[in-house]
Order: structure tokens, then sequence, then C-alpha cells
């Protein structure tokens, strides 16, 4: 007998599939956050150190994967000399930027608290696309800002106005991974559209990482225990290479929105996993301020009355 396979029920396959890959790939991400916190706090590991391996072992496996899957897209890539500018500039401006950023955002802080702020990104793309297109944020958009600045405050300050529960340079880090991560969302746009994600994400890793080169020339080899060097496999393999093509991968079965707003998870596993493993300090008053910052995140998710109209 013949089995009859719905529309219907392989459209629901297909969203469990895209929400289930959006998930995974945030918790990974959130995870290999409190992997760089556990080194951080237990080795000598420099942080560009760090930065380079995972750039350069992920660009490079990224990299391998997109030339078995998408040669004629890297193929095409390379040889547009347009398209290479704009690569290296993404890569150096967005990719390298944000992960450089994070980690030491990480180092200064906790895992938790750097990726609460990194998620402010989508407030300067309002900025962005605001100035840009000579229009005013919508209204939506308007108070997810100040909810976002608010939240600020409250991480800075720990809600009192005569101290700062965090050091001046965890602010400072934390913003530019932020802005670091505004550009990195922003800039390879066309990329994606032409060449895809893989190639252009593996591409842009591996450029950055290049940077890093001479720190290994010129700096001793960390001393580093068996936990140490499964903690950097992890970080290479798991919470970049796993994190970004399940990550990324999730649009092919899901609106784009929808993953944005499961990205959440990555926040939400930081906190969890640095808490409970690492004992850090994150108290109800940084949870607030890291449900504040979701909050706001998906604000920006709701559609105007324009986009209503629209559809």
């Amino acid at each position: 007998m013949k089995h009859i396979k719905l529309k219907g029920c392989e459209n629901v396959n297909q969203r469990y599939r895209g929400i289930t890959l959006a998930v995974v790939g945030a918790c990974f991400w959130g995870a290999s956050g409190t992997a760089v916190e556990f080194l951080f706090a237990n080795s000598n590991v420099d942080t560009s150190w760090l930065v380079g391996l995972r750039l350069i072992f992920s660009g490079l496996l990224l990299i391998i994967y997109a030339c078995y899957k998408y040669l004629d897209q890297v193929k095409a890539m390379f040889h547009d000399k347009k398209a290479l500018i704009m690569l290296i500039l993404f890569a150096f401006l967005g990719m390298g930027s944000s992960q450089l950023s994070y980690f030491v955002a990480v180092k200064y802080s906790n895992a938790p608290t750097a990726t609460v702020i990194q998620f402010l990104a989508p407030v300067f793309i309002i900025l962005y696309s605001s100035i840009r297109s000579k229009m005013l944020p919508r209204r939506i958009d308007a108070i997810s800002i100040l909810v976002a600045v608010g939240v600020t405050f409250i991480l800075a300050t720990g809600g009192r106005f005569d101290q700062l529960a965090l050091s001046p340079m965890a602010c400072l880090w934390g913003l530019i991974a932020a802005l670091s991560e505004a550009i990195n969302t922003v800039m390879p746009g066309n990329l994606f559209k032409k060449y895809g994600t893989i190639p252009v994400v593996g591409a842009a890793m591996f450029i950055s990482g290049l940077a890093f080169i001479p720190i290994y020339f010129n700096e001793p080899m960390p001393k580093l225990t068996s936990i140490d060097m499964w903690m950097i496999v992890y970080i290479i393999i798991g919470g970049t290479l796993l994190a970004y093509t399940m990550y990324l991968s999730s649009v092919q079965y899901i609106e784009p929105a929808t993953v944005g707003m499961l990205g959440a998870f990555e926040p939400l596993i930081a906190t969890i996993l640095s808490v409970t493993l690492l004992h850090a300090d994150f108290g109800p008053i940084d949870m607030l301020g890291g449900l504040l910052i979701v909050v706001a995140t998906f604000m920006q998710l709701v559609p105007s009355k324009t986009d209503i109209k629209n559809e």
C-alpha cells in the first residue's frame, strides 16, 4: 500500500526542523560564551590568541564545507573584485571585530552580561536604517530603543545612580560588540544574496583570522590542560562551525523574524550555564535587564500598520 504524504504535514515538519536548527544553533552559541568564560578564569589563554584560533580553524572548516556543497558560488565570489573588497571589509569590520570585542567583553564581565549587551545590536541597525532612509523610526522601534538604553543603564549600574556594577571596560567592549554585530548583520546582505551565507561567512572568518597569525610567532604557547583543549575544540566546532551552519540553515524552513526571536536562546543558555557551572554573578537586576533586552528585540518584530496593509 502506498503512503500518501500530506502537504500540510510536510510544512509542519519543515517548520519543526527550522525551529530545531535555530534553537540548537543559538544554544551552541550561548554555550560557547560560557566555555570562553571558563578558559579566561582557569587558564592563561590570551583573548587575541583564542579569537584568532577560532576564526582560522572555523573559517577553514566552513570553506571546505562550502567548496563541497557550493563550489560554483565560492569560485564566482573569489573572481569578483568588488565582492572581494566587500568581503575583506566585512571580514575585519564585522566578523573579526564582533568576535574579538565579544571575547574581550566576556573577559571583563561574564558570558551572560556580554551576550545580553551584544543583543543591543538591533538598536544600531534601527538607527542606521533611519539615517539611510531619512525617516524616523517606527513608534515601536523608538520604544524598543528606549527600553534598550534603560537596560544598558540597569546592567551598568545595577539599578543605582551612585555606582557602576560593571567596569567601564566591560561596558565599552560590550557596546563595541553590539555595534560590530550590527555591522556583521547589515554589511554582508548583498554578498549573502549573491553567493550564499556559508561561503561568505567561512571566507570572512578565515580572512579575519589571518590578521592574528603574527601572535602565534611572537607569543609563547599557553599552558593548557586537557579540559582547556576540549573547551577550545568545542568553541571552534560546536560554538562556531555547527552554530553558524545550523542557525543560518534554519532560514530555509522558517521566517527570518522567527529565527531572530529564537536567537534569544543564546543569552538564556549562556546565563543558565554560567550561573550553574561557573557560579557567575548574575543577580535579579541582571536577569531583569536580560529579559527587557529580549523584549526590546521582540518589539522590533511587531508589524506596523503599513506592513499589515501591504500584507
